[in-house]
């Protein structure tokens, strides 16, 4: 069997990092993520190093350009690895923004230096159709011995360009070995994208359980609370601020938003007609035109919107905020006068970025609502204000005590990750049930439960399973 070691993504949900050993010469590496949360150490510069030993690496695969899956991609390249980075076709064009912005917040933001790094990642990076073999090591071409490894990309439904991976491994001996490394997969009836289906057949899976241990609420009780959220800060004249990943969330949100805009203004309804809809994000609002021009990866739904006459992600309602500048008007403005609005911002997890300033202004105001739709990490500023908010409680941002008086809301639908249920599925919908499961990406108790889940399942089969976790 294959060894895999994790350098990240084992223990907590990031820093996602996992190298599959293919023989004493050649290795793959699965994502190069970085640590966020609870998941950061102290010494972060340090964790953030290559410590382990690169020479064997025939490539890198990119599930998805999450940080959390590509931050330490910088560092990689820093240490001297030269080989492909393989991805699939949008990632390929999303990558290279993803990059740029990691290398300004936490590397440098000497301009000939990104764009030398810049250049160098885009000299690196093969695109990959989705479903098409991929050939990384094949020592038989010339000697007709030795290994063979290639690999195939499949659509995850996580974000847009999100993959999982599938590992065809032939042995020297001749024997063959299939290895899936899930990444982060998406939820079923999410917007825009289409839902992930399980691969065949696998010997080892690799499989995340961030939501391993709940069940997400259907996507109309997911629409309705994100309806009556909005609702409340229209009746309270206030802003209902969500936190979220420029990436991939804050384009679901955009997409719903705009479907229940649209009905409201079938049913005349003023108050909805009137709300904006701001992102202030000039990296969400780079990601969201990239998201427009590719439509081709957008699923049915979203299709038959388009083909209608709407724009799920370019509507009437629609303001973006680009500058610094703007955005600190913005943040008066909204909370001086009490205009109601709806303000996307990241970071997903209030762990920086221009959140910080709306959630400094507004949190300890009662007109307001945060609204969560994304997954908080342990310790960040985002899991204190989720757990302390509905009890009147307080979070500490820059130093500075903060009463968190605004209304609190959490929608878990819109995590952009499968739940329990699906997880178990993704393992289910195959033809050939891998016989070890390595859990990784989420907290001890998650995995703990899927770990109890998946081997009631197994054993209601007779089939035999080795989980790691």
């Amino acid at each position: 069997m294959l060894d895999i070691i994790h350098h990240g993504g084992a223990t907590g949900v990031t820093g996602s990092c996992h190298q599959l050993i293919l023989n004493t010469h050649h290795s793959l590496l699965v994502d190069c993520g970085l640590f966020q949360g609870e998941d950061a150490r102290e010494d972060s510069f340090q964790q953030l190093q290559i410590e382990f030993d690169i020479s064997t690496l025939k490539a890198l695969v990119i599930t998805h350009v999450h940080i959390d899956h590509v931050g330490r991609l910088p560092y990689l390249l820093a240490a001297g690895f030269k080989g492909p980075i393989l991805c699939s076709i949008p990632s390929a064009i999303l990558l290279p923004l993803v990059i740029e912005d990691a290398l300004k917040i936490g590397f440098t933001r000497n301009a000939q230096l990104i764009q030398r790094f810049q250049a160098q990642l885009q000299s690196q990076i093969v695109s990959v159709p989705y479903g098409k073999w991929h050939t990384v090591v094949d020592e038989r071409k010339e000697t007709n011995q030795g290994i063979t490894t290639r690999i195939k990309l499949k659509r995850a439904g996580h974000i847009l360009g999100s993959s999982y991976v599938e590992v065809a491994h032939q042995h020297a001996n001749g024997r063959k070995e299939r290895v899936v490394f899930s990444g982060d997969l998406g939820a079923p009836y999410a917007p825009l994208l289409p839902a992930p289906t399980s691969p065949y057949s696998c010997d080892q899976l690799v499989l995340e359980s961030t939501y391993g241990d709940r069940q997400h609420a259907g996507r109309r009780k997911r629409r309705a609370t994100l309806k009556n959220a909005i609702e409340q800060a229209l009746i309270n004249g206030g802003t209902v601020m969500v936190p979220a990943f420029s990436i991939g969330r804050t384009q679901e949100l955009l997409y719903e938003l705009e479907g229940i805009i649209y009905e409201a203004k079938r049913s005349k309804n003023s108050q909805w007609q009137q709300l904006e809809i701001i992102v202030d994000s000039p990296l969400a609002a780079r990601f969201t035109r990239i998201y427009r021009q590719l439509k081709p990866y957008w699923d049915k739904e979203a299709h038959r919107r388009l083909r209608s006459g709407r724009h799920p992600l370019n509507f009437e309602n629609l303001y973006t905020v680009e500058s610094h500048e703007a955005h600190e008007q913005t943040v008066q403005y909204l909370a001086k006068t009490g205009r109601p609005a709806v303000v996307i911002a990241a970071s997903g997890m209030c762990a920086g970025g221009r959140i910080m300033n709306y959630l400094k202004a507004m949190l300890s105001d009662e007109r307001h609502q945060v609204l969560f739709v994304g997954y908080q990490g342990a310790g960040t500023p985002g899991r204190a204000i989720q757990h302390y908010g509905p009890q009147g409680g307080w979070v500490e941002i820059d130093g500075q005590r903060i009463d968190i008086k605004a209304g609190v809301t959490t929608i878990s639908g819109y995590s952009a990750h499968a739940d329990q249920k699906d997880l178990l599925n993704f393992v289910k919908r195959m033809r050939r049930w891998p016989h070890t499961i390595r859990l990784v990406h989420g907290d001890q108790t998650a995995k703990n439960a899927l770990k109890d889940e998946l081997e009631a399942m197994y054993a209601r089969k007779n089939k035999p399973l080795t989980v790691i976790n």
